[in-house]
């Protein structure tokens, strides 16, 4: 069901922006290549959350399937394949080299935010009956 959640957006946009000085202005071995792809997970996962309502793992794992797609195409060099090997822009969104390092850090994103995501009543499935309830059925 679609919606707008102005939190979650807004935690969306805060690790955009923080995605973008990582990705101008880091250039370390362990940042920029892994605490973006730690970070990049949970910022999609809120992007998701700010407009769609629907159970929380059902996102965390749609997003970890994204993440893992964009990785299989850095493995089959994608960027090359269509002609956009000097496309800084493609590069730094798409990514140009596959590491198992990066599979990991998706995983850990989203595993982190679906144990710290403490609103994670968002749909029906969620919502535990209460103890009236139990009693009429």
């Amino acid at each position: 069901m679609l919606r707008f959640n102005l939190k979650y957006f807004t935690y969306a946009v805060i690790l955009f922006i923080a995605e973008v000085l990582i990705a101008l202005f880091v250039r370390d071995s362990i940042i920029r290549p892994y605490g973006g792809d730690f970070l990049v997970v949970i910022m999609l996962y809120f992007g998701v959350r700010a407009f769609i309502k629907t159970n929380p793992w059902k996102i965390g794992i749609c997003v970890l399937l994204f993440s893992y797609l964009i990785e299989t195409l850095q493995y089959i060099n994608i960027i090359d394949k269509i002609g956009l090997s000097n496309n800084i822009l493609a590069k730094t969104v798409l990514g140009y080299g596959f590491e198992w390092k990066d599979i990991l850090a998706y995983t850990l994103g989203i595993v982190v935010i679906l144990l710290l995501d403490k609103d994670q009543s968002t749909s029906k499935n969620n919502i535990k009956p209460t103890i009236n309830e139990r009693q009429v059925h």
